[in-house]
């Protein structure tokens, strides 16, 4: 099986695979230097490319295993103490943040009915006609004569034909160009006037307002009883070229959210749309799937000493893995009522949340984060410089190289790697985490799971099925993310109707695929024996 079609796929696949997933590493390192250091997105995700290929290139192997190592250990030790403070604080309907500030709310109101200025608390304010692009939309919108402030309100269904106004933020940027935070000029005013903090429990069970320490179960069941305010935002283009994105608040049973499709992201399970549905179980399948197949994973077992020694580091490191997921639950659900979260960002819930007990737990997360982003990152470069010396240069284009011109080889090649991943990681700076990472695990378990999967489990694989399988996977799930509706939005800037894919996650077509692909070009090519 140490073929030149096989090294050549295998390498196509590990550099492919390695570059995308880098995306996603590279969009949480911005997203975690920001409000760390005040730097900008793209001076965020620079600086830890630097670093990053700084490491691989100087220390190679040894820095990332270091760095693994590290990494995982201090993540899942702090993530247990963060989950205790989680437990002990327990839910309260009035965080403590200095800088949380609960959004406003009317009484209720029928729902044909609009409130006047003093309804809504702001006796010197006047109320704005509904034209143009806001008219039929549920907003009201009052503008302060003393401050020149703007404040915008949303409808919210309450019950029995009746609604309530919530106090929204806003920023609003004009055609040209100045920016409006909540209603006045961003910079121009004290910092009460930009976007606050947000997430917060809207009410909990019996009235109470707090419920003091709580165990790992009775935190699910008093989450399940209370009512959560969560935040959405939507974006309005007025005629003169203007845009402005409103961040609203929706109030949310606690049993709605603990439900699939709970979240924002999968509301679509909930509905008829059966496309929503398949995108989701795409998505599971990538994240279940794609695990076994990440090349920064793989390469782990290059640097155990026998096969004992990665018996037991597999036990330890599923145990591992297995533990802190769980811990997740309650990091998230912590986040969610914690009055701390960044309603424009959603990649930074858990050093946010660690902010709202104090800054030294706040620091000590920020740099697991970091840290966890280096030693992905760092695997992921080892793992694409190794591929392209050894599987692209040296087994299937038969280069005569010494194992210093492959050093130094692999250096440069970290180096270019780096530089693509900084670039990609600038480029899709506006999607979250999460999605970008489906998509990697997709590229992952499309292009590698069928391929091992059936040299383990069917002996009538090939090695024209495997190579066959990882190009046709590969190329089939790449494919189909780029011209996806996720993509036409966040990087095209393009309507997401326009769309070639009737949805984002491609695992669901393109992992059977690449099984069917494999079994089939296996069956059609000469077996070993006839090889012989």
């Amino acid at each position: 099986f140490q073929s030149r079609a096989i090294t050549l796929s295998a390498g196509i696949s590990t550099l492919a695979v390695s570059v995308f997933y880098l995306i996603p590493q590279m969009v949480g390192a911005g997203a975690l230097i920001k409000p760390l250091l005040g730097f900008d997105h793209w001076q965020g995700v620079l600086i830890v490319g630097a670093v990053v290929v700084l490491i691989v290139v100087t220390a190679g192997m040894v820095s990332t295993t270091y760095v693994q190592f590290l990494k995982g250990s201090l993540l899942v030790v702090f993530t247990a103490v963060l989950t205790v403070m989680i437990l002990n604080r327990g839910l309260t309907t009035r965080p403590d943040s200095e800088s949380f500030r609960p959004p406003r709310v009317s009484a209720e109101f029928a729902a044909g009915l609009k409130p006047t200025a003093m309804e809504l608390g702001m006796a010197t304010a006047n109320l704005l006609p509904a034209e143009g692009p806001w008219k039929d939309k549920p907003y009201l919108r009052l503008s302060d004569p003393q401050t020149g402030m703007i404040t915008i309100w949303r409808q919210v269904p309450v019950q029995f034909g009746r609604v309530r106004y919530w106090e929204t933020q806003t920023v609003a940027v004009t055609s040209k160009g100045q920016t409006f935070v909540n209603g006045l000029p961003k910079g121009d005013k004290p910092v009460e006037f930009y976007l606050h903090p947000v997430g917060h429990l809207a009410s909990l069970p019996d009235g109470r307002s707090s419920t003091g320490p709580l165990n790992p179960l009775s935190f699910f069941s008093m989450f399940e009883a209370s009512e959560i305010v969560v935040w959405n935002h939507e974006q309005i283009s007025d005629s003169d070229g203007g845009k402005t994105t409103i961040y609203y608040p929706q109030p949310t049973a606690g049993s709605t959210l603990l439900q699939p499709g709970g979240s924002p992201t999968f509301k679509g399970l909930r509905g008829d749309d059966w496309l929503a549905k398949l995108n989701f179980l795409s998505l599971m399948l990538a994240l279940f799937g794609g695990t076994a197949s990440l090349p920064h994973i793989l390469i782990r077992y290059y640097t155990v000493k026998d096969q004992a020694a990665a018996r037991k580091s597999t036990v330890v490191g599923i145990a591992s893995i297995g533990f802190f997921y769980v811990l997740t639950f309650y990091l998230g659900l912590g986040a969610m009522v914690s009055g701390s979260l960044d309603v424009t960002n959603s990649n930074m819930s858990a050093p946010l949340l660690a902010r709202s007990f104090n800054e030294l737990i706040f620091a000590v997360i920020s740099a697991i984060a970091f840290t966890t982003v280096l030693g992905t990152v760092s695997g992921l470069i080892v793992a694409a410089s190794g591929a392209v010396v050894h599987d692209l240069m040296v087994s299937a284009g038969r280069f005569q190289l010494s194992d210093h011109q492959k050093v130094r080889v692999g250096r440069v090649t970290a180096m270019l790697v780096g530089v693509i991943a900084i670039v990609l990681g600038i480029l899709f700076e506006k999607m979250n985490v999460s999605f970008l990472v489906g998509w990697a695990f997709s590229v992952a378990a499309s292009a590698n799971l069928p391929s091992l999967v059936m040299l383990l489990f069917w002996k009538g694989t090939t090695k024209q099925g495997i190579a066959a399988g990882i190009l046709v996977g590969m190329v089939a799930s790449l494919a189909w993310i780029l011209l996806s509706g996720d993509t036409y939005t966040d990087v095209y800037k393009l309507p997401a109707a326009d769309a070639m894919v009737p949805f984002s996650q491609p695992g669901i077509v393109t992992i059977p695929l690449g099984f069917l692909t494999v079994w089939m070009v296996s069956l059609l090519s000469p077996k070993p024996k006839d090889e012989a």
